[in-house]
């Protein structure tokens, strides 16, 4: 056993080991996100919206 009480070898293990890895998954998620919310959405799902914007219209309007 170490000489190092558990709570600070938890803590540096959290608090420094891991702080490198945890940025560059944080950084690629990003990417990821930025590139995804850049990407156009399909017609067919923008067909879809539609559909469910006329159909709450309709559902509107017979109340």
């Amino acid at each position: 056993m170490s000489d190092i009480p558990e709570n600070k070898r938890r803590a540096g293990v959290a608090g420094g080991g891991m702080t490198g890895a945890h940025n560059q998954i944080a950084s690629k998620l990003r990417a990821l996100y930025s590139a995804v919310e850049q990407e156009p959405i399909p017609d067919m799902f923008l067909d879809l919206l539609e559909k469910l914007d006329k159909a709450e219209q309709v559902g509107k309007t017979r109340r």
